[in-house]
């Protein structure tokens, strides 16, 4: 029975992750490690000190909200059982593909250089630059997470990659838009000019698809470009914020007060970090990404093969309601959903 279980789950992981949330999957890679931390703790009280190399990739700069989330929830995880360092890309602000090739090669070279025993790297960039080029099927294991959507582009698994990716609750996003904004025909979806954004409008197109909505879009590169595409997107019925990062002269305060002033039809976001603009967001959860990838490295560094440890999707989501810019626009949720989400008032509150 074991051994049929081992085998279907290789075999969901062989076909490039379309079935990653096999609860089988799911339920085998929770009991391996769930495991790690019994085993760690038994090495600390030998009297062993922590020798492994850990090296974390990041994807983009430390500052940016996402980023700092993975990034501490992975060493709450890794803490005291190897030693850590880190490289950040900085591909949300330095992001021509020459710009970006180069961060990958000294990534690479770090990679050569101090000879991790585990890579764990996050976001897209780091998987497409780094891994994808340069580290396919080579003896150091490594760990992504924060993949957007799927892996298939970047050929994973290979047999020293496995990993956590990004599943966006899109769909019951837009169901929850439809039931506040019965008969909506027309959405509008306003980003960053990046690829993670690319990939965020290709997924809502398909979804507004699905809800016979129309999508018009606008991915921008200043703030002054994102004010006049909010201004636009006034004549639809439901305004979609993406992500800002990667407007580098991004103002919040100055977008705040414009929102505030002219927000007149129902806006929705799938990041937390943009409900200071939105009224309504059913968001992913960072810290859930750092801490598999930290326990998957720490499984990996007790022996277990990145090819025997399926790729698997997030599964947790929060619910945003932002009161102040709802009261604004004179828009009304339902009271099962006001009572529902987490509040978002002001900038910097959150509750």
């Amino acid at each position: 029975m074991e051994r049929d279980m081992l085998h279907q789950v290789r075999a969901r992981q062989t076909l490039g992750c379309r079935q990653h949330r096999s609860t089988l999957a799911t339920r085998l890679v929770g009991l391996l490690l769930a495991a790690v931390p019994v085993a760690c703790g038994l090495l600390a009280q030998d009297g062993e000190a922590a020798t492994a190399r850990c090296l974390f990739i990041s994807s983009y700069h430390q500052g940016y909200p996402w980023s700092n989330r993975i990034e501490q929830s992975l060493r709450s995880v890794l803490r005291g059982r190897c030693e850590i360092r880190q490289f950040d890309m900085d591909t949300k602000r330095y992001k021509s593909e020459g710009e970006i090739k180069q961060k990958a090669l000294e990534a690479k070279r770090l990679v050569e250089t101090w000879r991790p025993d585990v890579v764990i790297t996050a976001d897209d960039n780091a998987a497409k630059h780094v891994i994808q080029p340069y580290f396919e099927d080579h003896e150091i294991p490594f760990v992504f997470c924060g993949v957007n959507w799927t892996v298939e582009e970047y050929g994973f698994p290979y047999s020293n990659v496995t990993g956590m990716i990004e599943v966006a609750p899109i769909r019951r996003l837009l169901k929850q838009a439809l039931e506040i904004v019965p008969g909506a025909k027309r959405a509008f979806y306003i980003g960053a000019d990046t690829l993670t954004e690319s990939k965020n409008l290709e997924r809502f197109r398909a979804a507004t698809q699905r809800y016979d909505l129309s999508l018009e879009h606008r991915l921008v590169s200043s703030t002054e470009d994102w004010l006049a595409a909010h201004r636009e997107a006034q004549a639809y019925d439901v305004v979609i914020l993406g992500s800002s990062a990667g407007i580098n002269d991004w103002d919040s305060e100055q977008v705040q007060s414009h929102i505030l002033a002219n927000s007149r039809k129902l806006s929705i976001t799938n990041h937390d970090w943009m409900m200071h603009f939105a009224m309504l967001g059913a968001s992913k959860v960072a810290e859930e990404q750092g801490e598999w990838a930290g326990k998957t490295a720490l499984a990996i560094l007790d022996g277990m093969s990145p090819s025997d440890i399926p790729i698997i999707a997030n599964s947790r989501q929060d619910i945003w309601i932002n009161d102040q810019i709802l009261a604004a626009a004179d828009i009304h949720l339902p009271r099962r959903l006001a009572q529902k989400g987490k509040k978002v008032t002001n900038l910097g509150e959150k509750s």
